[in-house]
């Protein structure tokens, strides 16, 4: 258990943590995880993901419900949030899987009754199945015999604008829309081309009757890490191992607009309320906030030592203005009854950067956007953009992408980080790549790289396996995969290859790291023993989850009181 105080040693874990709203209390008494509590070894295992859905019973109450994956078990429990404790002993439904372990999981916001509502699993094996966890009548498996992929789900959900379609990730860069009252064929899936552009192909099944996969996604190089649809169900933001973030018009195929990490691979992303911004997280430590509008990298936070796992925006802690002031706590319904998202030609027709902000015509403006991150460092951190970082970041990519300096000793900063030394990695990291071939810049380069390989320290034992075969990679702060036959010719002919991040690096999709603010966290604290592999922003709390198979719930400001 973590102790009880905020401040002592770097080590100490935290029980509570102060912002602009208040203090966020760990509730110790709403704390989920395996119903025995005993001690887990989650260093092989797939990470602890956790899933809600609320349910309405006909009589104007409420019940949450979340879902969390242990190992190579899943289980169901009512959620009772900050107000009471829970018996783990009576889960509504648990599930021990052989063979396979769940990597993740999506509840289906649409068909939800107080006695039934449909949950999607994802497996190592490349497997999805279909549940119902109240009723325990439904149970499909799409997959069975893995004739579509063999690879691990990295990420699963339903489709917001088709409620009985979902849509699936896998490790080998394919996606597959499915139907959920759909069967999967019996023999491998034939395929002929859809649609194509740069850097995806979309294909369809060819088949005499509908069947499963509806569609096939090849996007990028790579695994698929993670996507996400906008606020309004439109867009789709991919982010994948090659390093890239693509965001598509789900409904046309079209790619609206890309961006590339300052070197490895994207692991997470989320959409800002108002589909107005983008963040990601990844293996350069960095969380990167992209205008979705404005096609352009807004800033980079700085503060997490290791990868970034898991970002969130936190829709319901934002500033909210309009005609009458500012409140710094918006509410859930300001979110979800605007389902607008700003495109790069809205914003052109509105103009005025105040149309920018507002949601739905319905004169709210969000000033300030509150996010969060956390990572393999074991590090929560909260962000808080506000509108002069993203004007002052509009003006610098209209002046530094077009004259682009060498030296990084003045890097803009907000907030404060007490982590000096993370500041001067970061310093040598851009110094590392400014252009120039003295001495110096050799022996940052060499410390840059160094820098790179020691972060694989705060990993598990089944990371540094993979870590180890993507070295090289790392060396060349890429993770994309490569082409064997054309890497072995160009060793051949003792040509070094040209990596695609440095050609990237200095332009709109990748700015230098003193091209775009610096943002540092407005909460930095270490929250549990191993990595973190969830975080999710609530009304009255927050809950994350680490690989231990602990998942906390953290109380806002005013919400800390646990009822009998």
């Amino acid at each position: 258990m973590a102790a009880p105080s905020e401040g002592g040693s770097k080590d100490e874990l935290k029980t509570h943590f102060g912002t602009r709203e208040g203090t966020y209390k760990l509730m110790p008494l709403s704390e989920y995880s395996k119903p025995s509590r005993v001690a887990y070894n989650g260093q092989t295992n797939t990470p602890v993901k956790v899933s809600f859905v609320k349910s309405n019973d006909g009589n104007g109450s409420a019940t949450d419900r979340i879902c969390f994956n242990v190992g190579r078990e899943l289980y169901v429990y009512v959620y009772k949030g900050v107000k009471k404790a829970v018996d783990l002993t009576k889960p509504i439904d648990k599930r021990i899987y052989k063979g396979t372990l769940p990597t993740c999981h999506d509840f289906n916001q649409h068909y939800v009754t107080s006695d039934s509502v449909l949950l999607l699993v994802g497996f190592t094996a490349g497997q999805v199945q279909l549940i119902d966890p109240i009723k325990k009548e439904i149970s499909k498996l799409y997959n069975e015999e893995r004739m579509i992929d063999k690879t691990k789900v990295t990420c699963i959900k339903w489709i917001p604008q088709s409620p009985n379609q979902f849509l699936v990730s896998h490790a080998s860069g394919q996606m597959y829309v499915y139907n959920e009252e759909l069967p999967c064929g019996l023999a491998a899936p034939h395929y002929q081309p859809f649609k194509s552009g740069e850097g995806f192909s979309i294909y369809t099944c060819k088949t005499k009757s509908t069947r499963n996969p509806l569609y096939r996604w090849i996007v990028g190089q790579g695994a698929i890490h993670e996507f996400a649809f906008s606020p309004c169900s439109v867009y789709l933001a991919i982010v994948s191992q090659d390093g890239y973030l693509r965001v598509y018009n789900y409904n046309s195929m079209e790619v609206i607009g890309t961006m590339k990490s300052y070197f490895g691979g994207l692991l997470c992303v989320s959409w800002s309320p108002d589909g107005r911004f983008i963040v990601t997280g990844g293996e350069d430590d960095l969380v990167t906030v992209w205008s979705f509008h404005e096609r352009r990298v807004v800033c980079r936070g700085q503060g997490h030592k290791s990868w970034v796992n898991v970002v969130s925006f936190d829709f319901y802690t934002s500033c909210v203005c309009d005609d009458m002031g500012c409140d710094f706590n918006g509410s859930e319904e300001d979110y979800h009854s605007s389902r607008h998202c700003h495109t790069k030609e809205s914003v052109q027709k509105n103009g005025s950067d105040s149309n920018r902000n507002s949601l739905d015509g319905n004169g709210l403006n969000i000033t300030s956007y509150r996010f969060g991150s956390i990572g393999q460092d074991t590090m929560l951190c909260l962000w808080d953009l506000t509108e002069d970082i993203i004007k002052q970041s509009a003006g610098r990519s209209r002046t530094s992408i077009s004259t682009l300096s060498n030296s990084a000793s003045c890097l803009p900063r907000c907030n404060s980080l007490p982590n000096s030394q993370k500041r001067n990695s970061i310093g040598n990291d851009v110094s590392a790549h400014a252009e120039g071939n003295s001495n110096a810049n050799t022996h940052q380069i060499q410390n840059a790289v160094m820098n790179a390989t020691n972060k694989f320290a705060t990993l598990s034992v089944a990371d540094r396996k993979e870590s180890q075969e993507k070295k090289e990679h790392k060396r060349n702060f890429s993770l994309a995969s490569r082409n064997t036959d054309k890497v072995n010719m160009l060793k051949s002919n003792h040509v070094k290859p040209v990596d695609d991040s440095i050609k990237l690096l200095g332009t709109l999709s990748c700015p230098r790291l003193d091209e775009v603010p610096i943002l540092e966290p407005l909460v930095y604290k270490k929250i549990a023993q191993e990595r973190l592999t969830s975080l999710v922003f609530r009304e009255e709390c927050l809950v994350t989850a680490c690989q231990e198979g602990l998942v906390y719930t953290w109380a806002r400001p005013g919400k800390g009181v646990h009822e009998g």
